[in-house]
């Protein structure tokens, strides 16, 4: 009878701790999805107005359709997400955590039977979740809106010139130099090429010119240059010349010198698509190694970016409880933003030096994520026996 009523108190217990657990982790969660949701919002607005200001303004102060310049931000969007998510998720797990240390609500936590390794639950489980969230933006959304982006931008670019000649200006178009005087509309007073066609250095100077659009495919504009004079200097001997002066030349400048053209393009693809890709260029002896290199770190970056969330949160639990018992939201937010300029610049460091050294894709993209997931480890390691 008295190992009944044991038994009986022992299970009425476990059940309460039961339901206390599921109450708690409910909350930690809420407020973990809060504070990432604000902090998100706040990371997404600062760079969509910085969007508009570096493409919106430039796009609006040439003249471009009001309509046209709008959809072009639209199709940024979604890499403004997947791009905002992991820093979110590093700073408002921090802010909050932080929070929670620094209210002694965590204290309430592990008075309720709660160890930091169900704490950690609900922040891995909210990391996962973001995490794929952002994957699919990342791996479907975003070539879909990159492939609208440049048939849009496209678009603009026929119907308004003065986005690709830009007024006073120097520019360098498929390996030639070019020195542009005023534009006015579709006029150019002035404009001046100088390219190599392996042979000799060409010099091509024109006066007046009427930027037109363009009636075949591929060609994105045509240059009306008025009194020009094309000099080719041989390069092998610098004393031979070749002088010629006309009164109208008529210069093609196609849509792949600015990377319009719908062609192959990692960036328009998904994982799956990108890896059949990547094994028909390792199956191929001609294909460059060097460009094998760059397109597996675009299939990396497709992974690579959006689990970042997953390691950021692992990494917010490890440093939040280190923080004190004052200022954890003061303190969350500062660390947080240090540490995603931090990820920031070795991850864009990392695709440098795979795209103009070679370095090995898989150890530049993945490794920053490693390393936050290491820190972490190490960090946590005390915790987690508690």
């Amino acid at each position: 009878m008295i190992d009944k009523t044991k038994d009986k108190i022992k299970s009425l217990f476990l059940s309460g701790f039961n339901r206390n657990t599921n109450i708690l982790s409910k909350y930690l969660f809420k407020e973990l999805f809060y504070y990432f949701f604000v902090c998100f919002i706040f990371m997404f607005v600062i760079f969509f107005a910085n969007q508009i200001l570096l493409i919106g303004e430039e796009l609006l102060s040439k003249r471009a359709p009001f309509l046209d310049v709008c959809l072009i931000m639209l199709y940024i969007v979604p890499a403004l997400i997947a791009q905002s998510a992991p820093f979110a998720t590093l700073v408002g797990f921090l802010m909050c955590l932080g929070r929670m240390a620094s209210d002694n609500e965590i204290l309430i936590f592990r008075a309720s039977g709660f160890s930091f390794r169900n704490i950690l639950k609900p922040v891995m489980l909210l990391g996962l979740i973001i995490s794929i969230v952002s994957f699919f933006i990342n791996d479907y959304l975003l070539p879909l809106s990159t492939i609208k982006y440049y048939q849009l931008f496209e678009k603009i670019a026929r119907s308004t010139p003065t986005i690709v000649i830009e007024p006073n200006s120097v520019k360098r178009i498929s390996g030639s130099t070019v020195v542009i005087g005023d534009v006015e509309e579709n006029n150019v007073s002035d404009i001046i090429f100088f390219t190599n066609d392996g042979n000799s250095d060409q010099i091509i100077v024109a006066g007046n010119s009427v930027l037109q659009d363009a009636k075949k495919d591929g060609i994105l504009l045509q240059l009306d240059m008025n009194d020009t004079t094309l000099t080719a200097i041989s390069t092998q001997n610098r004393n031979s010349y070749d002088v010629i002066k006309s009164d109208r030349l008529i210069l093609n400048i196609f849509d792949s010198v600015f990377n319009l053209s719908s062609g192959l393009n990692p960036r328009e693809m998904t994982f799956l698509d990108l890896r059949k890709q990547l094994k028909e260029m390792r199956d191929d002896p001609t294909t460059d190694l060097f460009r094998i290199n760059s397109w597996e770190m675009e299939y990396y970056k497709k992974f690579a970016i959006p689990f970042a969330s997953l390691f950021f949160a692992f990494l917010a639990f490890s440093i939040a409880f280190l923080l004190g018992k004052h200022n954890g939201l003061t303190l969350g937010l500062l660390i947080g933003v240090i540490l995603c300029v931090m990820y920031w610049a070795i991850n864009i460091s990392g695709q440098l030096l795979v795209v103009r050294v070679g370095v090995n894709a898989f150890w530049c993209i993945w490794g920053p994520d490693f390393l936050i997931g290491l820190v972490g480890l190490l960090l946590s390691l005390r915790l987690l026996r508690k």
